[in-house]
């Protein structure tokens, strides 16, 4: 899998770690929803909403790890299979 079919796949359900904004870097855990704007991550029992906007998202997806914008999935789930090229 590469980066591209990643962006435009389901992120709930993946592992997640925020690499930027130091107020949200260094949490780590599941994707349990996603808006156009935010994931919410359930890190450590708590539910977490981390804004795509300015933030660096590291994803796990079968063993491989992608590093992804978040500006370049600022989009509505359903919207981003179309629009991430």
């Amino acid at each position: 899998m590469n980066k591209r079919n990643l962006m435009r796949m389901e992120f709930i359900g993946l592992d997640v770690n925020v690499l930027s904004a130091s107020c949200y870097s260094g949490i780590s855990g599941v994707v349990i929803d996603e808006t156009k704007n935010t994931f919410v991550v359930n890190s450590n029992g708590f539910r977490k909403i981390i804004p795509k906007l300015g933030n660096k998202f590291e994803f796990t997806h079968e063993d491989e790890r992608f590093v992804i914008m978040g500006t370049d999935v600022r989009y509505r789930p359903e919207d981003r299979i179309r629009k991430v090229r």
